[in-house]
């Protein structure tokens, strides 16, 4: 996990197929092309970044069904 500076002003945003939940993740756009995502159930906790690369390739993921809960 990496802790990055200058997250005060990000933008957080949720998926809009949240419906407005509160069990979600948010993401912002982080610096050089990162992905800043943290738990909306705690603002001030930690936060996990990820390659805006890696990111993407997990949400192409998900929307293309390749996660199965069980």
């Amino acid at each position: 996990m990496t802790r990055l500076r200058g997250l005060n002003g990000a933008q957080w945003r949720k998926s809009t197929y949240s419906n407005g939940m509160e069990n979600c993740v948010e993401v912002a756009d982080g610096p050089l092309g990162s992905v800043p995502v943290r738990d909306s159930k705690n603002l001030n906790g930690p936060v996990l970044v990820f390659p805006k690369s890696s990111w993407s390739s997990f949400t192409s993921a998900v929307k293309h069904g390749n996660f199965t809960s069980g």
